[in-house]
C-alpha cells in the first residue's frame, strides 16, 4: 500500500509574532491566518526488510538509516527523523521501516509555515499508516512538541494549527492552551479575496530563529516599544477577523499597513531596504497595504489589491529580483488517504 498526506501553507494576515512565547504566556495571543493552495507532501511505503529510506525531493538529498527506536535527527532530514522518533516512543514502540518522499511547493525560510506544515504532514502519514486515534487539536499539538521541544526549532504556534485545520482561523493563545476559531466565509468572498490578495515572492530567504529569539528577548527584558507593538499586533487581529466576517473589504488594507508599522518595532532585521522598496513600489500602484508573511527578514510579502490594481504589480514589481506567486485561498487543511498497490 501507498500512504499519502498534504497539507496547506499559511498566510498570516494578522497578529504574527504573538503566538511566540514568552509573548503568549505572559499576555496571551491572537492570530488570524488563511490557508492556501500551496502544499507540503508526503509519501510512505511501509517496507518489510528493516530499512528506512527518507527523500527531500527539493534539497535532492536523500538519507538511509537500519530501522531502529531512534533515528538521528542532526542531519537535513531533521523533522522527519523527529516525527519517526516520536511515533515510535509514544505508540508503536518498536522500529518502523518505510520509504518516505517529501516536497514542499514554496522554499523553507520564505514566512509560509513550510517547516511546521512538512512537519503536520508527515505526521499525517504516519497517522494513515498506523490509524491512531489522533484528532485535529492532538495533532496539532504533537506537531508542536516535537518541532518546539524535541527539534528545539525556534517559533510560534500558529503554523502547526493552520496547517491542520485549514482555512480562516482566529486562533487565541493563552496560558499555553490553543483555541482555533474558524471563519465561516461565502465561497463568493474567499474567491473575491484570493482575486485581490497579491503574493510575492522576493527571491530570499532567512533565518526566521534569530528574529525569533530576538523578539522573545524583548519581551524577557520587558523592552518598551517591541512589546507594545505585539500588543497592537494582537488587537490589528481581532479588527481583521471583525472585517473579513462583516465583508468591509475596503478595511483590509489599511489595517495590513498598521500591522505592518508595528510588526517593524518587534526585532531587527524584520525589514530591509530591499523590503522597504518592493513595499513602496506596491503601495505607489495601487496596493492599499501588505506586510512580510512569517518572521521577516525575506520570503513573501503579501499584498492587498482592490479593484483591478493587482493587474498594475507586474511592470511595477519588475524591476526587482522577484516575482508573483499565483494562489487561491484553500478551506481544507490536512489530508491523508491510503493507495492500495496495483
Amino acid at each position: 500500500m501507498i500512504i499519502r498526506s498534504k497539507a496547506p501553507l499559511r498566510l498570516g494576515l494578522a497578529g504574527g509574532g504573538t503566538d511566540v512565547a514568552p509573548y503568549s504566556d505572559l499576555y496571551g495571543g491572537a492570530v488570524l491566518n488563511a490557508t492556501i493552495n500551496l502544499y507540503a507532501y508526503a509519501t510512505l511505503i511501509p517496507r518489510n526488510d528493516g530499512r528506512i529510506n527518507i527523500e527531500l525531493i527539493n534539497k535532492s538529498l536523500a538519507f538511509h538509516y537500519d530501522a531502529s527506536s531512534t533515528i538521528d535527527t542532526a542531519k537535513e532530514d531533521s523533522i522527519p527523523a523527529g516525527v519517526y522518533n516520536r511515533i515510535v516512543k509514544d505508540f508503536t514502540g518498536t522500529p518502523l521501516s518505510f520509504d518516505l518522499i517529501l516536497f514542499v511547493d514554496a522554499p523553507p525560510g520564505t514566512g509560509l509555515g513550510t517547516s511546521s506544515t512538512l512537519l503536520v504532514t508527515v505526521l499525517g502519514a504516519f497517522v494513515e499508516w498506523l490509524k491512531l486515534p489522533l484528532g485535529e487539536y492532538d495533532i496539532a499539538k504533537l506537531a508542536w512538541e516535537i518541532e518546539r521541544k524535541d527539534l528545539s526549532m525556534e517559533g510560534g504556534k500558529q503554523d502547526q494549527y493552520a496547517a491542520t485545520f485549514g482555512g480562516f482561523n482566529y486562533m487565541e493563545f493563552n496560558n499555553g492552551n490553543v483555541i482555533v476559531n474558524p471563519l465561516r466565509i461565502k465561497h463568493m468572498l474567499m474567491d473575491e479575496l484570493s482575486h485581490n490578495f497579491l503574493l510575492y515572492y522576493t527571491g530570499t530567504s532567512r533565518l526566521s530563529s534569530r528574529i525569533i529569539s530576538e523578539q522573545s528577548e524583548n519581551v524577557r527584558n520587558s523592552s518598551r516599544k517591541p512589546i507594545e507593538a505585539m500588543h497592537r499586533l494582537k488587537e490589528q487581529a481581532g479588527l481583521m477577523k471583525e472585517i473579513i466576517l462583516k465583508g468591509e473589504f475596503d478595511e483590509i488594507g489599511p489595517s495590513l499597513d498598521f500591522g505592518w508599522k508595528y510588526k517593524k518595532d518587534m526585532a531587527g532585521g524584520i525589514s530591509n531596504k530591499g523590503i522597504d522598496l518592493i513595499y513602496d513600489a506596491a503601495i505607489k500602484n495601487g496596493a492599499a497595504g501588505g506586510k512580510i508573511t512569517g518572521a521577516g527578514g525575506g520570503g513573501y510579502l503579501v499584498f492587498y489589491c482592490p479593484g483591478v490594481t493587482r493587474y498594475k504589480m507586474n511592470n511595477a514589481l519588475s524591476a526587482y529580483k522577484g516575482h508573483i506567486e499565483p494562489f487561491e485561498f484553500t478551506e481544507k487543511g490536512l489530508e491523508t488517504w491510503t493507495v492500495k498497490n496495483s
